[in-house]
């Protein structure tokens, strides 16, 4: 699988920063990731590596009830995020099980859909 040396926050990096009009930046002290432009750009993925105790893993928007059935069906690879959980956002652990990237890619492309240019 090309790719799979690399360390789960690259890889992150790198699905995040193929989608159009992204940039990344620091915010609360993690690398955040935003749609669109300018003033209008928006969070759609943050890295959270300090929030929850000391586990590895990122919140994304998700469409609605996908964080409810994520986290009921695997809680070992999602949970509600702290600060934004209450919006529908999506906790994934990327130092659990081996993380499933097929599913991750889908989620920050439906994430990006959500906030991004057009969204």
């Amino acid at each position: 699988m090309p790719g799979a040396a690399r360390g789960p926050v690259d890889r992150l990096r790198a699905l995040c920063l193929a989608l159009p009009e992204v940039e990344e930046r620091v915010s609360h002290g993690e690398p955040t990731w935003f749609a669109g432009s300018g003033r209008r750009a928006r969070v759609f993925v943050m890295l959270s590596d300090h929030h929850h105790d000391d586990r590895l893993g990122f919140w994304c928007a998700a469409p609605g009830g996908a964080q409810g059935r994520l986290v009921a069906e695997a809680p070992d690879r999602y949970f509600r995020p702290p600060y934004v959980g209450h919006r529908g956002w999506l906790g994934v652990y990327l130092d659990g099980p081996a993380p499933d990237w097929a599913r991750i890619e889908d989620l920050v492309a439906d994430a990006h859909a959500l906030v991004g240019p057009g969204g």
